[in-house]
């Protein structure tokens, strides 16, 4: 792992969960878990979080609750045949990381409840009605990034000295992808930046995106987040230092493996509070009535010795967390 030269730390409000009483002896319940890797050790240190959630409000693997867990390994094409293992496991929760997930788990089944836990945008994406009153069989926690991916764009601009023409690195087969560049192309006309779609379906794409950004001139990268682009972040990373692209990204490893800044949720509480769902669910409640969460913590950290390379000098007003 990287150093990191600096991590800002924002609007941090915390809400704790009261533990539930430990459950008592009787039917033993599946949960399923669609993800992006099994190798990946921070993916790995996610879902740790979330069985250690369950075990403190009682639920004790290989006693009353068994987790079956399916990985996309970078192939998101995987995803709605992985999901359907886990229809036919009859598991009695499936829980997703994002959209592209949640999107495979949906397809596969409208009765099996579903807790994603890291949504970028559910409401705008169709997968719950709104955050208040989900509907149907889908709730969990909503990262925002809609809206946080336009404060990240602000961040990124402010740090690069004339930034006006800035990439937007994604797959339009993220549901999210739609409504999350939407928001930037309106922040980019009224701040009269330019901002240019580049498609990145899987990892093997990535050297052909960043291959067109370079012919593009553009001065600076936005990330979006994508579970095959979690797995290539060193590979990312890589790129944007050869090719001399500040990065924004939404998770905070991408700058841990040199990207340049980050600005989201604290992915370890989101994982945790999605037991408490689990939790819920599996007491009797549907995830109909359950409202969708958002963040209580939101961090931004940015990679000093990644912008010595690149020759930036951090405004102290970004460093401070501040844009104009």
């Amino acid at each position: 792992m990287r150093p990191i030269g600096l991590a800002v730390i924002l609007a941090v409000s915390l809400i704790t969960p009261l533990r539930s009483e430990a459950q008592l002896a009787g039917k033993v319940y599946r949960v399923g878990i669609l993800g992006e890797s099994a190798a990946d050790p921070s993916e790995a240190r996610l879902w740790q979080t979330f069985r250690s959630g369950l075990k403190e409000r009682g639920w004790i693997e290989g006693n009353n609750i068994l987790i079956e867990s399916r990985w996309a390994e970078g192939n998101p094409v995987l995803l709605r045949d992985l999901a359907g293992d886990l229809v036919r496991l009859k598991v009695d929760v499936i829980v997703t990381r994002g959209s592209i997930y949640t999107e495979a788990a949906k397809t596969a089944t409208s009765s099996i409840p579903i807790v994603f836990t890291m949504h970028a945008d559910p409401e705008k994406s169709g997968h719950i009605a709104s955050l208040a009153r989900p509907g149907g069989n889908i709730t969990g926690l909503s990262i925002v990034m809609t809206d946080l991916n336009v404060k990240g764009l602000e961040f990124l601009t402010a740090s690069v000295p004339g930034a006006k023409h800035i990439a937007v690195l994604g797959s339009p087969d993220m549901p999210s992808y739609a409504p999350s560049l939407q928001a930037l192309l309106e922040a980019a006309r009224q701040s009269r930046w330019q901002v240019r779609p580049v498609v990145a379906r899987t990892a093997a794409d990535l050297e052909t995106a960043f291959s067109v950004m370079a012919r593009d001139h553009v001065q600076a990268v936005l990330v979006l987040g994508f579970g095959p682009y979690i797995a290539a972040r060193q590979r990312i990373a890589d790129l944007a230092l050869k090719h001399r692209l500040p990065t924004f990204f939404s998770f905070r490893n991408h700058v841990e493996a040199g990207g340049l800044m980050s600005y989201g949720p604290d992915f370890n509480d989101l994982l945790r509070r999605a037991a408490i769902y689990v939790d819920k669910i599996l007491k009797g409640a549907k995830p109909a009535d359950l409202p969708v969460e958002q963040p209580t913590k939101i961090e931004f950290v940015i990679n000093l010795k990644t912008a010595k390379a690149l020759g930036l000098t951090i405004p102290p007003s970004v460093l401070g967390g501040r844009t104009k």
